[in-house]
């Protein structure tokens, strides 16, 4: 049994009869009254996020679990599936587990965290940051880069980012998975 104490992000506990990821947490001190935990919770079965408040001091229920590398392979609907790098064994995982699905593409390297207790596949933690072409993108207007202006764009994965008015079609852009926002351009 852990405590309000051991959480961090990443860390999966059992709560409300169901698996949930910790994405965000907050200790909170205030000056009159106990503290407390803020946490944000993504369920690993439904994919639902829900706000959560626990009591400093209070006891969860942690989940051990074991990190592996997987290959992404292909998307077929809301099945994506993945190959362990180490064993070649194949995974079928729904798109609501994911966290960023739609910027991964063919080849990616991810995390997968698996429950030791059933070997089920939990979760699946992208890389920090990917690299994507963009394919499509209206042109900037020449002169227009003093202000922090973006437009939209499709990258090869098909999804929609919004960029620097300078990126045009062919540019390679770093992407930060976590906000899912541009970070720069990759220059070849």
């Amino acid at each position: 049994m852990a405590t309000t104490s051991d959480i961090k992000k990443g860390l999966c506990i059992k709560y409300s009869h169901d698996i949930f990821k910790v994405i965000e947490f907050l200790h909170v001190k205030p000056g009159k009254g106990p503290a407390f935990v803020r946490t944000k919770l993504k369920s690993v079965t439904s994919g639902k996020v829900i706000d959560n408040t626990f009591s400093a001091g209070h006891k969860i229920e942690e989940v051990r679990v074991e990190t592996h590398k997987f290959q992404f392979l292909y998307a077929e609907g809301e099945d994506y599936h993945f190959m362990n790098t180490a064993d070649y064994n194949q995974i079928t995982l729904q798109k609501s587990v994911l966290d960023a699905a739609d910027l991964m593409k063919e080849g990616e390297i991810v995390t997968v965290l698996i429950n030791t207790e059933d070997e089920s596949p939990l979760s699946v933690e992208m890389p920090s940051h990917v690299i994507l072409e963009i394919t499509h993108t209206e042109p900037g207007v020449k002169g227009n880069t003093a202000t922090n202006a973006t437009k939209p764009a499709t990258v090869e994965t098909g999804a929609r980012i919004n960029v620097p008015l300078f990126i045009n079609e062919g540019d390679k852009i770093k992407i930060d998975t976590e906000k899912g926002a541009y970070t720069e351009r990759i220059k070849e």
